[in-house]
């Protein structure tokens, strides 16, 4: 290894991660978890079973086009320990490890980067994209990775992507579905969006509507969907509700109200009358409603809310 590229080791801080020994390893971002990541995450457990060897997925963040494009904010489908929990739990991989992305990690060149993985991970296989690559001036291809692992005793893994509707499945894909309001699409292409915040004090209008609601404030910057009504289910473990207890789902600015132009996300648990202040909630949404759209006054709203409960009952099946 080049002194540039020790420094830039010893700058990435990968001397502190856990000691794996033998591994089978995927890397990316993994936005959402959703299929295509599926495939690639379980051809890892695959690859990791045939060589006795731990199956593990290396996360970067923040996501590489906020380093490479400064300024860039990249909306997330779901916050970095839904996707390290989703990896470990769902997909049952070993170990779902969190890399920081900075300049340093940019400028390392691929062979460096694998190289500063030891001893803590003594690397026995990859597993890529045909399309994929890392590393300084993206050196890290298929191609080459096929080359150096014969050099250093690793196999390579290609998967390719999943297709959906004519289509490879993609974070991006899924970003826009869920601008779009398709929220079927979306859930088509992996599982329900989700959003995740911290339920916040919010003005007690819904409340004194008769549908009080549950106020999100959120710490990521989150894969908004389009203004309107959806019907969702809320997850709170700490409060035991859930793990999908039906709700229905205000995001917009209340133009009733005349209200800034802020754009909240309001959830209305059904059947539920408790205090969620202060908690974490995950949000799960199924489906689009309607638009969102401003009443003559609020009786004229409050109808249109209690029409919009009796269609997500129906949607969720429930009574």
């Amino acid at each position: 290894m080049s002194a540039a590229g020790s420094r830039a080791v010893a700058a990435l801080g990968l001397g502190e991660l856990p000691e794996i020994g033998p591994a089978v390893v995927s890397l990316g971002v993994f936005d959402g978890v959703h299929r295509g990541h599926s495939a690639l995450l379980q051809a890892t457990r695959a690859a990791a079973a045939e060589l006795a060897a731990s199956a593990v997925a290396l996360v970067f963040d923040p996501p590489p086009d906020e380093v490479l494009r400064p300024g860039t904010r990249v909306a997330r489908l779901t916050p970095l320990a839904t996707v390290l929990e989703r990896i470990q739990h769902d997909e049952g991989l070993d170990r779902a490890l969190p890399l920081r992305f900075d300049d340093a990690l940019r400028g390392l060149p691929a062979e460096d980067f694998l190289e500063a993985l030891a001893p803590a991970i003594a690397l026995r296989g990859l597993v890529m994209s045909p399309e994929s690559a890392f590393g300084r001036g993206r050196g890290g291809t298929a191609a080459r990775m096929r080359e150096l692992g014969a050099e250093r005793g690793f196999a390579v893994t290609t998967v390719d992507p999943v297709i959906v509707a004519g289509l490879p499945v993609s974070s991006s894909r899924i970003r826009q579905a869920i601008a779009d309001g398709d929220m079927e699409a979306a859930a088509g292409m992996g599982r329900p969006p989700r959003l995740e915040g911290t339920v916040v004090r919010g003005d007690r209008r819904g409340r004194q509507l008769g549908f009080p609601t549950a106020n999100l404030a959120f710490d990521y910057l989150p894969a908004m969907p389009s203004l309107g009504i959806y019907v969702g289910g809320v997850s709170v473990p700490e409060r035991g509700v859930g793990p999908a207890h039906p709700a229905l789902v205000s995001v917009g600015v209340r133009p009733t109200f005349h209200d800034e132009g802020v754009v909240l996300v309001e959830a209305h648990l059904l059947d539920y009358d408790g205090n969620l202040y202060g908690t974490h909630l995950a949000l799960d949404l199924v489906a689009r409603l309607r638009d969102e759209r401003r009443f003559g006054d609020v009786a004229a709203l409050v109808g249109q809310m209690r029409r919009d409960e009796a269609d997500a009952r129906a949607v969720l099946g429930i009574g």
